[in-house]
């Protein structure tokens, strides 16, 4: 801040700008200030929703599993809750906090690992040489497949006779503090909940043949509040998603309970990821309690890249906006694969061909440079596409409308230039088969947890299963990835953040 002999030497258009300095300065601090209790009012009432929601779920018709997936979801609710409402109050008078229960000691009969934390200098200011005068102790729960052990992290405190002062090596910062939970742990239950597909009760009962039972409850605060922490990860990692000029997109339904109707309804996920020929290997997942279009155009924002999609129309209105469809040649080739294996269609088995040859060109052109990509599609691709298309039509004038096979052919006819786009740009995959298969894991995973327990909790899974399949498509074992972003995310700067990304992430030397 200036002095008041600075302002004085201030003439009066520097004044009058300092003046508009200061008032930007404070409209800023009041917008910040009136966002941040605007979020608090709401993750309040949101808190306050769930915990009356926990105390009358039982008179909800749920069957067995799914309050088990409820009772899951409220505990990794509140903690993300709570771990959000904390970071907001940050800056602001601390109410009093609940007190906790006290926490029982680790079982005596786990192997325990020592890890010491001494200070670096032992000289005192005052030219004294500081004495060990004690130490203190706190352990952390570890786990590798099958097995428990504990950290015990020792602090010496070292004082100076002198001068009388005490100090003591500070613990690294734990993305949970002061939780029993190494960081190994913690990425142990998330890749065994979001890749492996195993719920919480689940697990629970691992750990308890292993050496020790941590309650749902437990878990489920520890996972609530991951998914808090991990979440500016997952922004970042769309950020960077949203640079490439050609991605694929597509969605799939997801059941969600509906407490207060003691039922399931229809939610969606939404998966984006950059395609094959790209050099960064990512996809982000997005999970919505509706299939409408506005769920797309929400996360792609500005994008106006070629996105590669099926025909579902909720993807129309991002077109009409600057956004070029690339359509997906696999779901035209279904059209006429279904009729050949059902009713042993000529016509599709005609059909059929043509899409072989396609294929045979791309299976060509994958490992190749863009331009020779370019170059073999305009050689050979063009030419077979150009010839399906002369087919189809002659095709169309002689079948009866309204046929199965006639279907199939204005499917492919109203769509050609959208499935033909690929051949002017080397950087355009043929299909969408690329986003499929990335969608399969949750089409597995409905089979274990058969459903998402709450809307966030649907959000959670799909912001850790981002960070998690990005993490294999890069070639990364997902737990030594989740392990070591957990250790550094506590001290990770913010404009630093995209070190940490998949495809950015370089193991720790052992």
């Amino acid at each position: 801040m200036n002095s008041p002999t600075d302002l004085d030497a201030l003439n009066p258009d520097q004044l009058r700008a300092l003046a508009r300095q200061l008032m930007t300065q404070v409209d800023e601090k009041t917008r910040e200030s009136h966002y941040r209790q605007t979020r608090i009012d709401q993750l309040t009432h949101e808190l306050s929703v769930i915990k009356r929601l926990q105390f009358g779920k039982r008179s909800e018709q749920f069957t067995a599993e799914q309050l088990s997936l409820l009772d899951e979801a409220i505990d990794e609710d509140l903690a993300a809750l709570e771990a959000e409402l904390n970071e907001l109050r940050s800056d602001a008078p601390q109410e009093k906090p609940r007190k906790q229960a006290k926490r029982l000691p680790l079982p005596p009969q786990l192997p325990r690992t020592d890890i010491h934390h001494e200070p670096t200098e032992l000289n005192c200011p005052c030219g004294c040489q500081r004495v060990r005068i004690g130490e203190d102790i706190s352990e952390k729960l570890d786990y590798a497949p099958g097995v428990f052990t504990v950290e015990r992290h020792i602090r010496g405190k070292w004082a100076c006779k002198a001068c009388e002062t005490l100090i003591q090596a500070p613990v690294p910062p734990h993305v949970i503090d002061k939780g029993i939970p190494t960081n190994g742990l913690l990425a142990q239950v998330l890749v065994a909940k979001y890749g492996d597909h195993l719920p919480l009760y689940r697990q629970e009962r691992i750990f308890a043949r292993a050496g020790l039972a941590i309650p749902q409850s437990t878990l489920g605060g520890w996972v609530g509040i991951c998914g808090v922490r991990l979440q500016p990860l997952v922004d970042a990692l769309r950020e960077e998603l949203l640079r490439h000029s050609v991605l694929h997109a597509d969605e799939t339904p997801v059941q969600m309970l509906s407490p207060g109707k003691g039922k399931t309804h229809r939610a969606y996920l939404w998966a984006y990821s950059s395609t094959q020929y790209a050099e960064v290997r990512a996809v982000v997942y997005e999970f919505a309690d509706g299939r409408s279009g506005e769920h797309a155009r929400a996360f792609l924002g500005n994008w106006r890249g070629k996105l590669v999609v099926d025909d579902y129309s909720g993807y129309k209105a991002g077109f009409k906006l600057g956004i070029t469809e690339i359509g997906c040649m696999a779901h035209a080739r279904r059209k006429f694969f279904d009729l050949h294996a059902s009713k042993k269609s000529q016509i599709a088995e005609q059909a059929l061909k043509f899409f072989v040859a396609l294929y045979d060109v791309e299976r060509e052109a994958a490992d190749l440079d863009p331009e020779q990509r370019r170059a073999i599609r305009e050689e050979r691709g063009r030419p077979i596409a150009q010839a399906l298309h002369v087919w189809m039509l002659a095709q169309r004038k002689l079948v009866s409308e309204g046929s199965a096979i006639a279907n199939a052919l204005d499917y492919n006819l109203k769509r050609w230039q959208a499935l033909t786009r690929y051949l002017d740009d080397p950087h355009v995959p043929i299909d969408n088969n690329q986003i499929e298969n990335l969608i399969r894991p949750w089409a597995i995973g409905r089979a274990n947890w058969l459903f998402a327990g709450s809307l966030r909790a649907g959000q959670r899974a799909a912001a850790i299963m981002s960070l998690v399949r990005s993490a294999q498509l890069n070639g990364h074992d997902p737990y030594a990835y989740l392990k070591d972003v957990l250790t550094r995310l506590p001290t990770q700067r913010a404009d630093k953040i995209a070190e940490l990304l998949p495809h950015n992430w370089v193991p720790p030397v052992p």
